[in-house]
């Protein structure tokens, strides 16, 4: 699954893609690279039908039988949108977009894992994932460093993996939004309508970016 992904734009180009109502980042440069319970940037609905650019944490809330009453270290990818669990949040008012340039998964190389890049092209330019949203009260992080109180809390969906993702991570891949018709859709829509968006992004709309640099980064 994607557990990390980085997003390198300037404010109006993200602002002018996304086209929300209200800025609640004070206009801050969205450049960062973004990990689990983490905060990130996403574009949702508001209460008023508009739309607000804000921070949230990476993680949406785990199935109380994960947790067992420990901090929730929060579930980031969203595949089965059939179960009770996800189905809360599947309407229009809890659902948002999150702006990405270059999302990672990991080669299963030895002795250690590599971290491989996808992006559009070479040239890293802004999409979104498709995501949900939440306010969620209760511990999150870890037992030895919990942060209780109030949440908001976003994840996102993911899908088949197509064939350029398949070789590195054959399970799954993000859902991805690229035309502003699909961002709207996706906004707005009904579930039976939008759920139609839980599919691979095609192969030849995506890359592969090579191992340079930072890109040759390994965990283990």
């Amino acid at each position: 699954m994607c557990n990390r992904y980085r997003i390198e734009v300037e404010f109006d180009e993200l602002w002018h893609a996304a086209r929300p109502h209200c800025d609640m980042t004070n206009r801050a440069n969205p450049t960062t690279e973004v990990f689990p319970d983490k905060p990130g940037p996403v574009i949702r609905n508001t209460a008023e039908g508009e739309r607000e650019l804000v921070n949230l944490t990476w993680g949406m809330p785990s199935p109380p039988f994960v947790t067992k009453g420990k901090p929730d270290y929060g579930v980031t990818n969203i595949r089965n949108v059939d179960s009770p669990h996800w189905r809360r949040w599947l309407a229009p008012q809890y659902r948002c977009i999150v702006p990405w340039t270059a999302f990672c998964e990991y080669g299963d190389t030895k002795p250690k894992k590599t971290a491989r890049w996808f992006a559009l092209d070479k040239s890293e330019p802004l999409a979104f994932f498709a995501g949900i949203w939440t306010p969620w009260k209760g511990e999150r992080g870890s037992m030895k460093n919990p942060r209780g109180g109030d949440h908001e809390l976003f994840g996102f969906l993911t899908c088949n993996a197509n064939e350029i993702v398949k070789p590195i991570h054959p399970k799954a891949m993000p859902v991805i939004l690229t035309e502003p018709a699909e961002i709207e859709l996706w906004l707005t829509a009904e579930w039976k309508d939008a759920k139609q968006l839980q599919r691979p992004i095609s192969a030849e709309s995506m890359t592969l970016l090579p191992l340079e640099g930072a890109q040759q980064e390994l965990v283990i």
